[in-house]
């Protein structure tokens, strides 16, 4: 360690939109800090999307602090280019006091009360510390994979580009989560064949009775729903991201009609052994309970237009197109044609570096509204950290004032004890 390192009083780990957020207002008010980027500000959006990654969620959605977005479509999807220029525009504007390429190895809370922060720079001491690093760290890739034969290629969601970067031949993508159905989609315009794990993942409808689901969702006031006010509570966290896509300018994503265009679907993927892919036989449930959250939500508009009185356009709920037959259940890989693996089942958190009690049995971290119970360490960033907004550039940015207006008053409060204590 070094012998005199560096005091600031806040630490901000993590230079994504949420990192960014915090500083922002840490700045507005006059808060002196670092924050630690293990590469560069915002780099994701860069680095780990495919080249037609685009928004789910409409651009009049963007609203970082300060930064709102001010272009010419707001009801359409920015593209990923799009994305990253918004936020090379945000990280100009923050002008944050942000080193680069600094990875925190550990922090750990001193005997006198400051955070050791220990970094690939050097020692650092800290009165408060933002974890704002996300919680999507570690690729999920099941040990499973290992016996795959060496010829398959595999790479995970955050490693795919585009369809020409896989060999050719037919293409299993594993997950049916955003980026699962999404990608199973490039794939499929482009013309490949493909196979898809379906997963437990809902769905909703892009458009319904004139307007962009998201937006009869904000009227119904659905993103200003807190964690403690949503039925789920504290469970919401846990649940995957609907399916839908804004490429094109919007529209559904309708796994039943891939399978009418050739792509074959297949239930959860259990295993590979004996030459074979497993699968299991809940593929129709699947789909079936997706399409009930699909209808569910747009049942939900549907009592919201006729309790307001407003005049929308009628539109019929979604019937199914298509049915699963019997459902398979193994798939020699050797003939089924697949020379590549994506696989898209999410990604694991990784706070081994915070040395602090603010975990629960899951290594989730406990918190309410991003403070946890351990003082002077806050989470930002976080799926659900408040609101559905709050992992989102929708929300983040409240979220990080709250949490600054908590530092500010700690940090007040421990300079005038400290000058009395004088």
């Amino acid at each position: 360690m070094t012998s005199n390192p560096r005091h600031v009083p806040v630490v901000v780990v993590g230079g994504g939109q949420a990192g960014l957020s915090v500083s922002y207002h840490l700045k507005q008010c006059g808060i002196e800090h670092l924050v630690f980027e293990k590469y560069t500000a915002a780099h994701t959006w860069a680095t780990q999307r495919w080249d037609t990654f685009c928004l789910v969620t409409p651009n009049w959605q963007c609203d970082l602090p300060g930064h709102r977005y001010d272009g010419p479509d707001p009801d359409g999807f920015m593209k990923k280019d799009e994305i990253v220029a918004y936020l090379k525009a945000f990280v100009a504007k923050v002008n944050p006091p942000i080193r680069e390429g600094v990875t925190v190895t550990r922090v750990v809370r001193r005997d006198d009360g400051l955070f050791s922060v220990q970094t690939s720079e050097g020692d650092y001491t800290a009165n408060e510390v933002v974890v704002a690093s996300g919680g999507y760290h570690t690729p999920i890739i099941p040990r499973m994979a290992e016996k795959l034969p060496p010829a398959i290629t595999q790479i995970h969601s955050n490693q795919y580009r585009n369809p020409a970067q896989l060999p050719e031949g037919e293409v299993l993508v594993v997950g049916s989560g955003q980026s699962g159905a999404q990608i199973a989609e490039d794939l499929h315009l482009a013309g490949r064949k493909v196979h898809l794990a379906v997963g437990d993942a809902p769905r909703c409808a892009r458009f319904y009775r004139g307007r962009d689901v998201v937006t009869w969702l904000a009227d119904m006031g659905y993103y200003e729903m807190t964690v403690d006010d949503h039925p789920l509570r504290d469970g919401v966290r846990d649940n995957t991201n609907h399916y839908v896509t804004g490429r094109d300018g919007g529209r559904d994503i309708d796994l039943r009609r891939f399978a009418t265009e050739g792509m074959k679907l297949y239930g959860l993927m259990e295993d590979y052994r004996d030459g074979s892919l497993r699968f299991r036989g809940d593929l129709k449930r699947s789909l079936d309970q997706a399409d009930r959250t699909y209808n569910g939500i747009n049942a939900a508009i549907d009592k919201y237009i006729a309790e307001k009185g407003i005049d929308a356009p009628a539109q019929d709920h979604y019937a199914p197109i298509w049915e699963p037959d019997e459902p398979v259940l193994s798939l020699a890989l050797d003939s089924s044609g697949i020379t590549s693996v994506v696989w898209c089942i999410g990604f694991t958190p990784d706070f081994r570096w915070l040395d602090a009690s603010v975990f629960n049995g899951a290594g989730s971290p406990k918190h309410k509204r991003g403070v946890t119970n351990e003082d002077g360490v806050y989470f930002i960033g976080l799926p659900w950290l408040n609101t559905w907004g709050s992992g989102r550039f929708g929300a983040v940015g409240r979220d990080a004032e709250y949490i600054v207006q908590i530092i500010q008053k700690r940090l007040g409060a421990e300079r005038f004890a400290l000058k009395f204590a004088v």
